[in-house]
């Protein structure tokens, strides 16, 4: 039903098509650290959400284990929310919307969630196109577990008491066009524009939806030319390893054109080289899409923007050809077969 909001005693025509406020959409105050990358991707997913006038009570919010699986506490509060096992999450995601789907699911990730103990779950339910949106908060550390290396880390990464790692990372957009995502995009939380455009993109699409978002970790920064974390802050002269203490940190956010490259300046004074896709590229030939992830993997630069799109996979309910109504509706005869039915089967086997 369509309100009013009122603030301050005055009301105000600030509302959605279904009559919401962009605050009806936030969440919880966030306990993650000031300034973290997770904190801006949870105030695009409320823009987002309010621009498309998404009704909360359709959406179901799922989650890892992890720092990024403690965000869809802060926005939509009105929606449904599952907490899955670490890495499960796309197992878990699976089970709720072939029960119900009615439900549009936004499911949050991080690096090591997805791409270490879940990798082989977030590969299957990408070959299945569940329908759901997907964004993984990538920062290349476990941040809720004192910094270790994820399977995104850089090569060469530092880590003052773990050391150095000597494993290539794990392209989380590589894995998804690998197993034929229809829907593939990279962006930077520090880019607020082109995650909400994402964003939206992606709660439009019938199908796994992609979006991997480099999210800096503002505690955990070890190395230099780091794509993905804020750098170890001076060769140790702050002791960022001490999570008792977290200096506060501005965002930093960015805005530049399609085509461009642009060095952005961490905290420390390392920089991060980040590149829009140009506005004449195809994100509809998969082969150009991987062909591109594979020149800049290794190249220090982080392509962002949408990678790939196909409109014509289906999603898993039609493949399955799921009835209409959402099983989570149906009644306890339309569900089980009948008694004679049973006594068929059993005597088919006679």
């Amino acid at each position: 039903m369509a309100t009013e909001a009122k603030i301050k005693g005055k009301r105000t025509n600030n509302v959605n098509q279904i009559g919401l406020e962009k605050s009806d959409y936030r969440g919880r105050e966030t306990t993650l650290c000031q300034g973290c990358g997770h904190n801006s991707i949870s105030s695009q997913i409320i823009a987002a959400a309010y621009e498309m006038s998404v009704p909360q009570e359709r959406i179901i919010k799922m989650s890892g284990i992890g720092c990024s699986s403690k965000s869809p506490a802060y926005f939509m509060s009105r929606s449904h929310g599952f907490n899955a096992l670490h890495g499960r999450m796309p197992t878990t995601t699976t089970g709720a919307v072939m029960a119900n789907r009615s439900l549009q699911a936004i499911g949050v990730s991080g690096d090591g969630d997805t791409a270490s103990i879940g990798l082989s779950h977030f590969i299957h339910l990408i070959r299945r196109n569940v329908p759901m949106v997907y964004i993984v908060e990538n920062n290349g550390v476990y941040g809720l577990t004192k910094g270790q290396f994820s399977a995104t880390a850089d090569k060469g990464q530092e880590l003052k008491k773990v050391g150095i790692n000597p494993f290539m990372p794990v392209d989380i957009c590589m894995e998804a066009l690998i197993a034929k995502a229809g829907f593939v995009a990279r962006s930077f939380a520090g880019d607020p524009k082109q995650v909400k455009e994402l964003l939206k993109a992606a709660m439009s699409f019938n199908g796994t939806a992609v979006l991997d978002i480099i999210s800096p970790c503002v505690t955990f920064n070890n190395r230099d030319e780091s794509t993905k974390s804020y750098a170890w802050g001076r060769k140790y002269e702050e002791p960022l390893h001490d999570v008792t203490w977290v200096p506060k940190r501005e965002e930093i956010a960015i805005d530049y054109e399609a085509g461009a490259a642009i060095d952005v300046e961490m905290h420390d004074g390392s920089i991060l080289v980040l590149k829009k896709l140009e506005q004449d590229y195809n994100p509809k030939n998969r082969m150009d899409a991987l062909h591109m992830l594979e020149e800049t993997c290794c190249g220090g630069v982080l392509v962002t923007g949408l990678i790939y799109y196909n409109e014509d996979k289906q999603p898993l309910p039609e493949i399955e050809n799921m009835v209409e109504t959402p099983l989570a509706y149906l009644e306890d005869e339309q569900l089980r077969p009948s008694q004679e039915t049973l006594q068929e089967l059993m005597r088919s086997f006679q």
